[in-house]
């Protein structure tokens, strides 16, 4: 392609693409030219916000698109397409279109990898913009087709896109199932280092969600955060982090937590929002302070309230740091009035009763409530008696021993 590069010649008016991509050329070294220089200037609009035009230079490549190789026109429109959909503050419903713009296209030349690359990419798109329902929908079809061609490594994508949309919509088992067959075709092929993460990071998500095994979520998340840290992916290792400290607090382990913040594993991650956000809220946990808890989720809204996986997690959240506040507020009396309990914590008289009668129920203390007189009992906690172990020790201990005795008594006959 003579007289330099597209953008040298084009500028920003990804509108003549047509003009320069008409003409068939089948030298390989002019094609790789052509292709960077379509992603060169995508790149560029996509920087620069230009959604308008970096659509229209993707609708004018076309031409250009039929001269390549089925799997290269492939990756060539997905990475266009993904350009576009990364632009922030773009209306949902214009990147749906663009995807739906381009999966016809493929249909109408029967390009039916490509076809089945954008309707992966579509079912994504579904579930970053929270429509659930439409993911499932597409899933469920795209699933079933690529099993026919066994097409393993985009099946492994969208069945995971399979899990996600189920784990938001609340049915575990099918979420768990879903990822269930990413892993198994997963098994059977090499997957990329990043894929392998996202079905880790997924994994820890169920986990979590549905057995409360936080100890073996953590180590999803951690495998994750290794992988992605190792290929710069920045952003999704962050995410992966803050789902370790997660664990590390609902494990009441907060201590661990704060020190992770400030070790070798998260020394590139320290000053980020996420970081800072779930270390205010292990030191919460560490202080037994209900308060600061509130202050944090408020304060840090977009790290922990939006973020769909701490949400979930919230009530419980809440409800242990409300434990602790009250195990902390109630340590230095053997008896004391509700009101006043209530009233240092700035809650309802009647859900703090509720809420210790729970937790004398579950032994959290050891207590006992007079409602009429709006008194809590405090008794010490009671040493565990050891005499029954102690005694079963002992008869174990004599029985060994005479047996022994046996032994050699029947060796001197």
């Amino acid at each position: 392609m003579s007289g330099g590069t597209v953008m040298e010649q084009m500028g920003s008016l990804p509108h003549d693409l047509s003009k320069l991509f008409g003409q068939v050329n089948n030298s390989e070294a002019d094609i790789k030219r052509k292709e960077d220089s379509i992603m060169e200037l995508g790149n560029k609009l996509a920087a620069n916000k230009q959604t308008h035009e970096l659509r229209m230079m993707i609708e004018n490549t076309r031409p250009f698109l039929l001269t390549l190789g089925k799997a290269k026109a492939a990756k060539l429109v997905r990475d266009l397409v993904d350009l576009c959909l990364m632009i922030e503050g773009q209306d949902g419903d214009i990147k749906v279109e663009l995807c739906k713009e381009c999966i016809l296209w493929a249909e109408q030349q029967n390009r039916i990898f490509l076809r089945q690359t954008l309707q992966a990419r579509l079912i994504r798109l579904y579930n970053d913009l929270d429509r659930y329902n439409l993911a499932l929908t597409l899933a469920n079809e795209l699933v079933r087709e690529l099993k026919k061609v066994d097409d393993k490594d985009l099946l492994i994508e969208v069945e995971l896109e399979e899990s996600k949309a189920f784990y938001h919509l609340g049915n575990i088992g099918r979420a768990r199932s879903s990822l269930t067959g990413a892993r198994t075709t997963a098994n059977a092929v090499y997957v990329r280092p990043q894929m392998q993460a996202a079905l880790d990071v997924q994994a820890g998500i169920l986990h979590a969600a549905d057995k409360r095994d936080f100890k073996t979520a953590y180590s999803y998340f951690y495998e994750a955060f290794e992988a992605y840290d190792s290929t710069n992916q920045k952003k999704l290792a962050l995410q992966a982090l803050k789902y370790m400290l997660l664990c590390k607090v609902m494990l009441d382990l907060p201590e661990e937590a704060i020190s992770l913040t400030q070790g070798k594993v998260a020394r590139n991650y320290t000053n980020s929002e996420a970081v800072q956000a779930m270390k205010a809220i292990a030191n919460a946990s560490k202080d037994r302070s209900l308060k600061d808890f509130n202050s944090t989720f408020g304060h840090y809204r977009t790290e922990l309230q939006m973020d769909p996986v701490i949400k979930k997690h919230f009530y419980e959240l809440s409800e242990r740091m409300l434990e602790k506040e009250l195990c902390r507020l109630i340590e230095p009396y053997s008896c004391v009035q509700i009101d006043h309990i209530a009233k240092i914590i700035q809650l309802d008289r009647i859900m703090v009763e509720k809420k210790l009668a729970q937790m004398i129920l579950d032994q959290k203390f050891h207590g006992s409530l007079y409602q009429q007189e709006g008194m809590l009992i405090v008794y010490s906690p009671e040493k565990p008696d050891t005499t029954y172990e102690t005694a079963l020790n002992s008869i174990h201990a004599f029985g060994g021993v005479l047996d022994a005795l046996y032994q050699r008594a029947s060796v001197l006959r």
